[in-house]
């Protein structure tokens, strides 16, 4: 297992080199765009091949190259796909995930944007979508909130909004274990 703090300190470096690029070229937002889809991709469990292959240190760069070449397609732009054979070339293509979301955490502090992880128990409307994000500038004083939903059918009902450390937890279950600490400590 590779340490998160020692992942850490060397994706930094290239996300900064990576978001340097793309406001050099006004690209942050495409730049995002990419990866954002890049890392849907690799987050997703049918593609643990995937990232097996790109890690494998004995396939030969240039396969991997071709392979992240087709995933990545024509549509992708070329500053992006370099940079990414890039890490091909310099052996660090395994830190693919974790240099992809810290461009993406420097994106947000670029755009006074703040992630808001929020699980339900069922997938949100847009209506459900806009409150929690009314809810989140409010808490936070962010300029936007980006989303990012799960579904827990063991919430029993409500949400649970998570904003860096703060947790605000409006479900049916967190109400019933409070109630429970409540009634032992009584």
């Amino acid at each position: 297992m590779k340490s998160s703090v020692a992942t850490s300190e060397v994706a930094q470096p290239y996300a900064q080199a990576l978001m340097s690029i793309a406001q050099s070229k006004n690209l942050t937002d495409e730049f995002g765009n990419d990866t954002r889809s890049l890392l849907e991709l690799l987050k997703n469990p049918e593609t643990q091949n995937l990232r097996d292959f790109l890690a494998n240190p004995f396939v030969l760069g240039e396969r991997k190259k071709n392979l992240l070449n087709q995933i990545l397609g024509s549509d992708t732009n070329t500053y992006f796909r370099n940079f990414i054979l890039l890490l091909v070339d310099r052996r660090r293509i395994i830190l693919l995930e974790d240099i992809c979301q810290e461009y993406l955490n420097l994106l947000r502090q670029l755009k006074q944007t703040v992630l808001a992880e929020v699980t339900s128990v069922t997938d949100l409307t847009e209506t459900q979508l806009d409150a929690v994000r009314s809810k989140v500038i409010t808490m936070t004083g962010a300029r936007e909130v980006e989303i990012e939903t799960k579904v827990d059918a063991d919430l029993i009902g409500g949400l649970i909004i998570k904003v860096g450390s703060q947790v605000v937890d409006a479900s049916l279950r967190g109400q019933l274990r409070r109630l429970s600490l409540r009634l032992n400590n009584a």
